[in-house]
């Protein structure tokens, strides 16, 4: 992490990306006494159309300013896809700036009335994965879902939430590039300055994931999980922005196995009063965050 840390994140990006293609993906005989993941930097320029002296500077931070054309070509090279892609050219295009004070995340009161009336769970969650608040019906489907909770640092270290993702790889690494994507530029944010900290002190699968530097948008899709009482759903997931938050639905398809058991999760479960829970305190993501767990061993 040390070139993102003393701002170099283009250079940082293109190496992890580099190291991530093999020679056969990029056409290349596989050769031997390679000392290095993935491709070479002088194989990175071959492929590129650029010097390897030009490529060297790139990725020790050295040239800061390379031409739309330099990146698509490495883009191509690096075999990224079209979110990939966008992230790199906007890497290059960053600029310093002055810190910017986002104001607290704050859940719309008539959000928290729409919480209260839906059926399926439901939840409200910030820029950093916090949850800022949540219906019953999804407390009910994870307890983990609570006001104060952040769903990434319960995902990679909580015991319970692992076990409830059918597919908790496929789910870390999805979870840690859409936080990737999330932050963008925004490195100095408070918020991911915290959280980052705390994730790459607890967990070794966040900081082999991390190093990555995949990205990658986290929107809508479907999703296995175990839980404890009904067994195994199928939910498909929609993310709807709100203002400065984001609405998260889970549903199964209508009358599957899933259907049946959600309703009989909901009604094993208290009814919302009418306004949802209460707003989170001002300043605050959610509400007091919670302890976090024992880290990983």
């Amino acid at each position: 992490m040390k070139d993102e840390e003393s701002g170099n994140r283009l250079g940082a990006y293109l190496r992890a990306r580099r190291e991530l293609v093999s020679p056969a993906q990029a056409g290349l005989p596989p050769g031997g006494n390679r000392r290095v993941p993935g491709l070479r930097r002088e194989e990175v320029a071959l492929l590129a159309g650029i010097s390897p002296d030009y490529y060297l500077r790139l990725e020790r931070g050295r040239d800061k300013n390379p031409s739309p054309q330099v990146l698509e070509s490495l883009a191509r090279v690096l075999r990224l896809d079209d979110i990939e892609r966008t992230y790199l050219l906007g890497l290059a295009a960053a600029r310093p700036r002055a810190p910017r004070r986002r104001r607290p995340e704050h859940v719309p009161a008539r959000v928290h009335e729409l919480l209260a009336h839906l059926q399926i769970p439901a939840f409200v969650e910030g820029r950093a994965f916090d949850v800022l608040a949540a219906n019953s019906m999804a407390v009910a489907l994870s307890p983990r879902l609570v006001p104060g909770q952040n769903r990434l640092r319960s995902l990679l270290l909580d015991p319970e939430e692992q076990a409830f993702h059918q597919d908790w790889t496929k789910a870390t690494a999805d979870f840690v590039a859409a936080l990737r994507t999330t932050i963008g530029d925004d490195t100095d944010d408070p918020r991911f300055v915290e959280l980052v900290g705390e994730l790459a002190l607890s967990s070794q699968r966040f900081r082999t994931l991390w190093a990555r530097h995949d990205v990658r948008s986290l929107d809508g899709g479907t999703t296995t999980v175990h839980h404890p009482v009904v067994g195994e759903l199928r939910l498909h997931r929609d993310k709807l922005p709100v203002e400065d938050v984001i609405l998260v639905v889970y549903y199964p398809d209508r009358n599957s196995d899933s259907d049946e058991k959600l309703r009989l999760l909901a009604a094993l479960t208290p009814t919302d009063a009418p306004g949802g829970q209460e707003p989170a305190p001002e300043g605050s993501p959610g509400a007091e965050r919670r302890v976090p767990p024992r880290p990983e061993g």
